[in-house]
């Protein structure tokens, strides 16, 4: 009798499990695209530049580059400085970045408007006092993104955000040099 019943009770479950009910209401529409592509491909466009840069004390150890293309109010900012290369490897890293010095810190950092992007030291060390390696031929990489894909990718992985945005190389710009 029990193996009666758990024979039933197995039929009985694959049965229900294998029903269907009616068919839910639908979604809402999708954003229309080109044909063969998704609703905003070609919407979402990134702009981006190199620069390389000398900070000193005649620059006050800034210096401000107007973008030369346009920025959307809501549109951000990235810059990554090329921080080493390992065996032809470049190595970005997103700022603000710190190096401690026995006598204080560096701070390499950025700040952006609707215009340009300023890029600056910061810290308590002596900046007169650094050495070439810190202040001269200093490499950077621009990237102004839609603030509509923030939030969705690691902002300081330079290689994701190239993919996203389908950046495969950046204008050269000298900067103060």
């Amino acid at each position: 009798m029990k193996k009666l019943f758990t024979l039933f009770t197995a039929v009985v479950l694959i049965g229900l499990s294998s029903c269907e009910g009616p068919q839910g209401p639908p979604g809402p529409p999708g954003l229309n695209g080109a044909d063969g592509q998704d609703g905003e491909v070609g919407i979402i466009v990134s702009q981006a530049f190199e620069i390389v840069l000398d900070f000193n004390e005649q620059n006050n150890y800034e210096f401000i580059e107007p973008y030369g293309f346009e920025v959307f109010p809501t549109d951000v900012t990235l810059v990554f400085i090329l921080w080493e290369d390992i065996a032809g490897t470049e190595v970005w890293r997103l700022l603000p970045q710190s190096v401690e010095f026995s006598d204080g810190n560096l701070v390499y950092n950025y700040d952006f408007t609707q215009e340009d992007v300023r890029f600056f030291l910061d810290g308590t060390t002596n900046f007169a006092a650094l050495g070439n390696e810190w202040t001269q031929a200093q490499v950077f990489r621009v990237v102004v993104v839609p603030a509509d894909n923030l939030g969705r990718q690691n902002l300081t992985d330079f290689d994701a955000i190239m993919a996203l945005y389908g950046i495969t190389e950046f204008e050269k710009r000298q900067g103060n040099r």
